[in-house]
């Protein structure tokens, strides 16, 4: 909008004419010093009043003196207005009081503008009055904003007393309700409008108040527009106010006091263009350097863009710096009692830990302002002052009051709200901090809250862990992680620019650590990254080369804790190698710590990190450095009995029977009472003890039933062992009657429970879960839910008993592939040389050859079963493995029809059958035989009786029915290669065909090619030969013209000169030569190859008598395609002119012919020409151009022509 004032353009609002004045400013107009008329006796006297820095402090002189004259009302106005000016407006307010009494019986005008300025005066004593009473003062003595709105309102009735419709009652009734309003307390609603109901209501009479203002002046009122935006703004309107800006800054560009410029800024940052609030601020410094509240609007706006930067980021020095002594300093020399500058130097001074200033700061912003919002901001810096002395209760008081002057409860403010939950915490009311995070987090997405209320749940989980306790921490735990895991998403986020905490993903790493083990080690190494990047470059090695080498270099300079948990997330998820690389690393980091501070006790994290270690090395089969590792811990520490335990456990691997006994003997006599040290002699106990049926005998019992009686009835190891020996004996009863049945039923029953306490003490106790599944298959054969429980404990544990008790499920409910996989996973949990599962493995290939009648499958089985043997040659029960499936081999080799088999099979089938009855007769002779020794010996005597027999008429069939076979398959295959070869033949000949065919398509199509492109030159020459006879025609005509002009004496027969010869030789010399392209069928200098054959005339004379006119000729046609026609035999038929009979010879011919027409020697050669050109014609059928015999002199010969000429 272009402004206009005295139709001069606006130079006052961003144009470069600086001739037009700015509007007046405050008091302006007051004059320096008033004359009043005094009368004495010698006549009046004029007595000068000084109003500027001269006026009197006390009025009560000057008041008598106006009184005495009976001054008007103008000069007690001017009066007050001069003390106003002098910022004395408690002076002004006395003055126009004695006014009004001096005014009492005095005209109705004059009472009503005293009162008008005492209103506006009330006003302004309003907005510099304290918010609150003052500390130490009566409250009858205090003068706050209350009081003088009172006041004004007081003033206002008693003028609207007098005259109601006074227009400028308007105005000043506008603004006395909007300060009232900006006293009354904001909305609580999160929605809607920002005023509550009551502050609307006021806020609307105000509007009603300018809008009669407006309508009073007719519109002109720039101070009532002022009011109405005002209005607009604190409804929430900022749109309405921003054009009610906009339309008074076209109306009165040049105003500055108030600058509707600030205003417009004001919407545009509400409205949430803060570039644009920043131009329309610094627009009204630029035209007012000293507008306190431009400078420190603008210190506010690079505050906030300081706020987009990290504290550890140069540019927020920069801008902060900026904001602070370009903006805010200034604004507070220039008025140190202006709330929103007290507001902003109150947080800088926090931020420099000047407590003292910002107690001073915040209270003057609390008791000066009539912006709720100041007042908010003076409440939250005392509440932060007072957090910081750990002040909490006056904290906590000082938040609520930040967050009530802003609305509280659904609106309030965001940063009190918050500061009022972390006072929460550190008064240990968790339930109550966490009521407040919930209410903040509903309200807004803040980070801060959602990452310390995911830290309060996560520390309720991290305490029923610590504490052991039973109770149900799941919903917790799932809201910690939903709440960390929203921070962490956030950081990704570039437009909020959050920095990421790494103690959320610490917390994570602690939260995921029992179920999702690899997400705990991803937040660790997230951490790690972070630590990595904030490592200064001067740390960095020089010397190194490749990425992998600098970061191994790095890791040195990380928390060693940190190194050590991702060591153990390694180590579970069983990377060895990668576990101990950071075992190693975490070592050299802390050598590294306790060099950069000696106050740091090191020794703990070494013995921990050394510990894991060693067991990587165990893990790894590394046992003599893991040896080396436990025995430097018991140098350091003798009494480190976890590293004794570990020592006695290798030396029990590396000698079970002598070294080993004794070293856990010797272990368990140090350390008796040691859970742990009992545990591994228990370990031992079932390892080394005796088999009995007689549960009371079983040592393994009584050392568990011990340490449950004496050490700790919850121990769980002891419970869960106690379990496994019950199932065990149970798993051995005889089931033969009923009452047996009882029996072991009443001892899987006894298993159960011991296996139900464990995990009643420890839910993830996965070997009791596996002992009842055990049961449930044993005893009730439960087979589904045992599944799911194994699955389950699968998960957690990575046990090979896990994998072997699914195979044996699975094998039970015959799927055998799944089985075989879950045999096959337990093999590779470091027992390739398992006998036990090697021979499962073989059974279960076994059941599943017989189920597919696999031959293949049997095989398997036998070789399992064999690798079983290598393993356990001591072990009888293999050898019978062995030879049972052999037998069965035998037995399904023989039950197999011919063509399913091959004699090589069946052969090995035999010798298979001897080496089994060999077997048999060998563990039936054993002392300990598996079975019954009868049982055995009659299977072998089946075996050499019965199945030997059965097996050579097989292999005697086998082999008639492979001769047999074989002769067929020869046959077969000869036909077939017959057949093959007919085929191939048939193929061959069919793709030489193709090609012949492709072949012949070619040739045809290059014949019509060539045709095509013959056709094309043909056309292409006789075009050219017509564009050239048209060209020789105009040639000749012109030579002939210019030879009758110059003709000289006529040449004798048969001479001729180098200029006719030359004419002769060339195309396109006289009129000869072009004749003879015309009518010979090729020019001079082509060929026939060149283009198509032509129609060739040749012109000869026919003797030596020649006749009286020269039509008198032999005209012999060529075999192409022209006028005359070719004989069968190919020779040129030959037509023969007479000068008397022409016609009747052209009559004869086969093709008709033009009548020659006969020119007389005297005739003009002109007609000649003429007549050759007539005898051009153009076929419009086939667009052949040819040329017809039309006179005798066309078709003479040169030697003829040049007669024709001389005659001539």
């Amino acid at each position: 909008m272009a402004a206009m004032r005295d139709s001069a353009p606006n130079g006052v609002n961003g144009h470069s004419n600086s001739s037009i004045s700015t509007h007046p400013s405050r008091f302006s107009d007051v004059p320096k010093a008033i004359s009043v008329a005094v009368a004495e006796v010698d006549g009046p006297i004029d007595v000068e009043i000084s109003l500027d820095d001269d006026i009197q402090d006390d009025p009560t002189e000057l008041c008598t003196l106006l009184e005495n004259e009976d001054a008007a009302k103008s000069m007690w106005m001017v009066v007050a207005l001069g003390y106003a000016k002098q910022r004395k407006p408690d002076v002004a307010i006395e003055v126009l009081t004695k006014a009004l009494s001096a005014l009492a019986r005095g005209r109705a005008d004059d009472r009503l503008g005293i009162l008008n300025g005492l209103c506006w005066l009330y006003l302004l004593k309003c907005r510099e009055a304290p918010r609150v009473k003052p500390d130490g003062q009566l409250p009858s003595e205090a003068r706050t904003k209350d009081f003088y709105i009172q006041s004004a309102t007081s003033v206002l009735n008693d003028a609207s007393r007098i005259s109601p419709s006074y227009p400028p009652l308007f105005l000043a009734r506008g603004v006395l309700y909007l300060l009232r309003a900006s006293l009354q307390p904001p909305s609580k609603l999160s929605s809607g409008s920002q005023a509550s109901s009551e502050r609307m209501d006021t806020l609307k009479q105000a509007s009603k108040c300018f809008e009669d203002a407006l309508r009073a002046s007719n519109g002109k009122n720039i101070m009532a527009l002022m009011g109405k935006a005002r209005v607009h703004y604190s409804m929430g309107k900022f749109a309405d106010a921003l054009k009610t800006y906009q339309i008074i800054l076209e109306r009165a560009p040049d105003i500055i006091d108030p600058d509707p410029r600030i205003g417009i800024g004001c919407c545009f940052w509400q409205l949430g263009h803060k570039d644009d609030a920043q131009i329309a601020w610094q627009r009204a410094l630029e035209l007012n350097p000293k507008s306190k509240i431009a400078l420190i609007l603008l210190g506010l706006y690079n505050l906030h863009l300081s706020s987009q930067y990290s504290t550890s980021d140069p540019e927020f020095a920069d801008v902060y710096k900026k904001a602070m002594t370009q903006y805010t300093v200034p604004a507070f020399k220039l008025d140190d009692r202006l709330p929103l500058t007290c507001a902003t130097f109150g947080g800088y001074y926090l931020m420099r830990k000047g407590m003292d200033r910002v107690e001073s700061l915040a209270r003057r912003a609390i008791e000066l302002t009539d912006v709720n919002a100041i007042a908010s901001d003076g409440w939250y810096l005392l509440a932060r002052k007072e957090h910081y002395n750990d002040e909490l209760s006056k904290a906590n008081d000082y938040y609520l009051k930040a967050d009530q002057a802003r609305g509280g409860d659904d609106r309030g403010y965001i940063p009190a709200k918050f500061g009022a939950a972390q006072i929460k915490v550190l008064m240990q009311d968790f339930d109550g901090a966490k009521f407040r995070l919930e209410k903040l987090s509903q309200q807004t997405k803040s980070v801060e809250a959602q990452t310390l209320l995911g830290t309060l749940y996560a520390e309720d989980v991290f305490t029923a862990q610590t504490a052991k306790s039973k109770e149900d921490k799941s919903n917790e735990l799932k809201k910690a992680i939903t709440l960390l895991e929203s921070v962490r998403i956030t950081w990704q986020d570039s437009n909020k620019k959050v920095t990421p905490d790494p103690s959320v993903l610490l917390n994570l790493a602690r939260l995921y650590e029992t179920d999702h083990p690899d997400k705990s080690l991803k937040c660790l190494e997230q951490v790690e990254q972070m630590e990595l990047d904030e490592i200064p470059e001067d740390d960095h090695p020089q010397d190194l080369e490749g990425e992998t080498a600098l970061r191994a270099a790095l890791r040195e300079f990380l928390p060693p804790q940190l190194l050590n948990n991702m060591g153990c997330f390694q180590y579970q998820s069983e990377k060895y190698g990668q576990a101990r690389e950071l075992f190693q690393t975490a070592l050299n980091a802390c050598v590294k710590v306790g060099e950069k501070d000696q106050s740091i006790d090191t020794d703990a994290l070494v013995t921990t990190i050394s510990y894991n270690l060693a067991r990587t090395y165990e893990a790894e089969g590394m046992l003599d450095e893991a040896k080396r590792v436990y025995e430097g811990l018991l140098d350091r520490h003798s009494d480190y009995t976890d590293a004794i335990t570990r020592l006695a456990y290798i030396a029990l691997r590396q000698s079970p029977t002598e070294e080993g006994p004794k070293a856990v003997q010797k272990l368990y006599q140090a350390e008796p009472s040691n859970l742990e040290v009992r545990s591994l002699y228990g370990w031992y106990l079932s390892k080394a003890k005796k088999r009995t049926a007689n549960i009371a005998e079983d040592q393994e019992q009584r050392h568990y039933k011990h340490t449950l009686q004496h050490y700790d009835k919850h121990d769980r190891y002891s419970l869960t062992g106690m379990g496994n020996i019950w199932l065990a004996i149970a798993r051995e009863m005889r089931r033969d009657t009923e009452q047996d049945k009882d029996k072991r039923r009443k001892m899987y029953e006894k298993a159960v429970e011991f296996f139900d306490k464990a995990l009643q003490l420890d839910p993830r106790n996965a070997y009791a879960a596996q002992g009842i599944a055990i049961a449930l298959v044993e005893d009730k054969k439960d087979f589904a839910t045992a599944v799911q429980i194994f699955t389950k404990v699968r998960e957690t544990m990575k046990d090979a008993s896990v994998f072997i008790n699914l195979g044996h499920v699975y094998c039970e409910i015959k799927q055998y592939s799944r089985a075989i996989e879950n045999y096959e996973a337990a093999l590779a949990k470091d027992r390739a040389r398992d006998p036990q599962i090697l021979a499962c493995l073989g059974r279960v290939w076994l059941l599943r050859g017989k189920q597919e009648k696999s031959i293949q499958a049997m095989k398997t089985s036998l070789e399992y079963s064999q690798r079983a043997l290598e393993v356990a040659p001591e072990q009888i029960h293999f050898k019978f493995n062995v030879a049972f499936v052999q037998i069965q081999i035998a037995q399904l080799i023989y039950t197999l029809p011919e063509a399913q088999r091959t004699l090589a099979e069946v052969e090995a089938a035999a010798a298979g059958l001897d080496e089994a009855i060999e077997s048999f007769s060998a563990i039936a002779r054993s002392p300990n035989p598996p079975f019954p020794k009868n049982d055995i010996e009659q299977r072998a005597n089946m075996g050499r009786n019965t199945m030997r027999r059965q097996l050579e008429r097989a292999i005697q069939n086998q082999r008639e029915y492979d001769e047999k076979n074989a002769a067929r398959l020869q046959q077969a295959r000869d036909m077939r290669e017959a057949e093959m070869k007919k085929r191939e033949e048939e193929r061959r000949r069919a793709e030489e065909a193709a090609i012949e065919q492709k072949r012949k398509i070619a040739e045809e199509r290059q014949k019509l090619e060539e045709k095509d492109r013959e056709y094309i030159e043909k056309r292409a020459e006789e075009e050219r030969r017509r564009q050239e006879f048209i060209t020789q025609d105009e040639t000749r005509r012109g030579e002939r013209s210019a030879k009758a002009k110059g003709r000289g004496k006529r040449k004798k027969k048969g001479e001729t000169t180098d200029s006719d010869t030359e004419g002769r030789d060339t195309d396109g010399g006289g009129r000869r030569s072009r004749q003879r392209s015309i009518v010979t069928s090729e020019t001079p200098g082509s060929s026939g190859d060149e283009r198509p054959r032509q129609k060739k005339r040749k012109l000869e004379r026919k003797s030596k008598n020649v006749g009286k006119f020269k039509s008198d000729e032999l005209i012999v046609d060529s075999d192409s395609e022209g006028d005359a026609e070719s004989t069968p035999d190919g020779t040129a038929k030959h037509i023969t002119k007479d000068n008397t009979d022409a016609s009747s010879q052209g009559n004869k011919t086969t093709r008709p012919r033009k009548t020659a027409r006969v020119i007389d020697e005297d005739e003009d050669e002109d007609d000649g020409d003429a007549t050759i050109a007539e005898g051009l014609t153009v076929s419009s059928g086939e667009g052949d151009v040819s040329m017809m015999e039309t006179t005798d002199r066309a078709n003479k010969s040169d030697g003829h022509m040049d007669n024709d000429s001389e005659s001539d």
